[in-house]
């Protein structure tokens, strides 16, 4: 058999082994957690204990109203399953109101400038204020996406109920996959918070430990899964002419997008039933797009008055296509999608 083709066939077999390997996933972590060796928390307390019969590590924070973070040694978490057990208790006076948070972390960076974050607070969920229980499971992404911007401009959407309590262990697994995770609670197959839309910018990173002042927070027996991640990457181009769909509450509508960018800034039109070629503005960053525009909510919808109303989107463009949620200022609430034209 001639040398080059022997030369070929295993540069083949080399090549197929590489991308096989490419495709596993990778292999299971598991922290019991009984003592703190080899995490890493420059600004955080760790210590070990024995919580409620458990051996755990403890978690707290000089200081007040800031959060703190313990990373996990050698993780890079992107897509899979993070499983843990958490429990909290708080610190403040008898008689002090508080709700309490507690979470885990994961897409860290090194430095713990940027990760995405769901967080329980146990304290809301037997309050007395239907808007307070709705406040018991949260998501956000720092460092620009934090609980009162995401309530703020996208209500009851990254935050929900759940029947949690303080001062007992819960159960808690989180699963990734692409830009879209969920949140389970206590062995329950039906999650208790859906994220379709993570706002991180990063698709991998540590797994850590979340926790705030006036509290102790208590980890045991994290295990992580890794999965084959998705064929995600960020810094897909807006710019161009799109087909959408908006699905709301109010009904669907079909639409089209004519954008252009500059650097951060995205232009453009969008003509659809609110409206022909009305002017839109926004940002677009690393792939992730906010946009607004105003326009007239048609006559002929059966809710909602007939009047001026501004539109809010925001989401991912991955290659041709992009998804988010939108919503129509007083009338409607919901999910868009879109192709790029040609």
């Amino acid at each position: 058999m001639p040398k080059l083709f022997l030369k070929y066939s295993a540069a083949v077999i080399v090549l197929a082994a590489n991308c096989l390997l490419a495709q596993s996933p990778g292999h299971v972590q598991t922290f019991p957690l009984r003592d703190t060796t080899g995490l890493v928390a420059p600004k955080v307390n760790t210590e070990a204990a024995t919580y409620l019969g458990r051996k755990s590590v403890r978690v707290s924070m000089e200081g007040e109203d800031h959060e703190g973070l313990v990373l996990l040694p050698g993780t890079d978490f992107g897509d899979g399953v993070i499983e843990a057990d958490i429990a909290l208790k708080a610190t403040v006076p008898p008689g002090v109101r508080f709700p309490g948070f507690v979470g885990i972390a994961f897409r860290v960076r090194p430095d713990a400038s940027h990760y995405e974050l769901f967080y329980l607070r146990p304290g809301n969920a037997d309050s007395a204020d239907q808007a307070m229980r709705n406040h018991a499971v949260q998501y956000s992404a720092a460092p620009d996406f934090g609980w009162y911007r995401l309530r703020r401009e996208w209500p009851s959407i990254y935050e929900s109920h759940a029947d949690l309590a303080m001062e007992t262990w819960i159960k808690v697994r989180i699963e990734v996959a692409g830009r879209t995770a969920k949140l389970y609670l206590n062995g329950s197959s039906k999650p208790s918070l859906v994220v379709d839309g993570l706002k991180g910018e990063d698709l991998h990173g540590a797994v850590g430990l979340w926790g705030y002042t006036n509290e102790e927070a208590y980890f045991s027996n994290v295990r992580i899964t890794p999965a084959v991640p998705q064929a995600l990457k960020n810094g897909s181009e807006v710019a161009g002419s799109w087909e959408m769909r908006y699905a709301s509450d109010n009904g669907g509508m079909a639409a089209s997008m004519e954008l252009q960018r500059d650097g951060a800034k995205v232009t453009g039109t969008w003509t659809g039933p609110l409206g022909e070629a009305r002017p839109i503005t926004g940002t677009w960053r690393d792939g992730y797009v906010d946009l607004s525009f105003t326009g007239d909510w048609p006559k002929e919808s059966r809710q909602g008055a007939p009047g001026p109303v501004t539109a809010f989107l925001s989401g991912w463009i991955d290659g041709d296509s992009g998804k988010g949620r939108m919503r129509v200022q007083g009338r409607s609430d919901g999910t868009w999608t879109a192709k790029r034209k040609g």
